[in-house]
């Protein structure tokens, strides 16, 4: 009865805690999303700084290409606070306005995956017809050997090849 009681009052007390365990996924190009973003071919965007941050200098000098990173309102500001969060401790940083990531990167993302999401669904749509053929083409195959077989096991034909 005690190991019973036990179980019933550690269960009920695990309970609350996985209610607040519900995790929201927000990704590049998306408003909200705080990271590293490739601007690729664009034109260089309106940051921050004009010149890139460099929150923990590396012990040697090492020519390090500069990123663009989108972060919250006051990061910036207190960067050495916050660059590990980033992966960006070592690194020169550009900080992206806040209105040009929503208004100009996210749109531009959004368009450009769209494209390649239609055509990875294309491309997926275009394999399964090639599968189906290919089960069709080989049930076709299977049928007509079991026919020959069938056909065979009951003694059509026999004569003609005895003779």
């Amino acid at each position: 009865m005690n190991r019973f009681l036990c179980a019933a009052l550690l269960g009920a007390l695990a309970a609350p805690a996985f209610a607040g365990d519900v995790a929201v996924s927000i990704s590049v190009g998306q408003p909200g999303f705080f990271g590293q973003i490739d601007i690729g071919g664009a034109p260089r965007p309106p940051v921050i700084y004009a010149q890139p941050v460099v929150a923990v200098r590396p012990p040697q000098y090492v020519a390090v290409e500069p990123v663009y990173l989108h972060v919250p309102p006051g990061y910036e500001k207190h960067w050495s606070h916050h660059c590990a969060q980033y992966n960006a401790c070592g690194r020169p940083v550009y900080f992206v306005q806040h209105d040009w990531y929503n208004r100009e990167y996210v749109p531009r993302y959004q368009r450009e995956h769209r494209e390649h999401e239609i055509a990875r669904q294309q491309e997926i749509a275009r394999d399964h017809m090639r599968h189906e053929e290919h089960e069709r083409h080989e049930e076709h195959e299977r049928h007509d050997r079991d026919h020959d077989r069938d056909h065979d096991d009951h003694g059509h034909d026999r004569d003609h090849r005895d003779r």
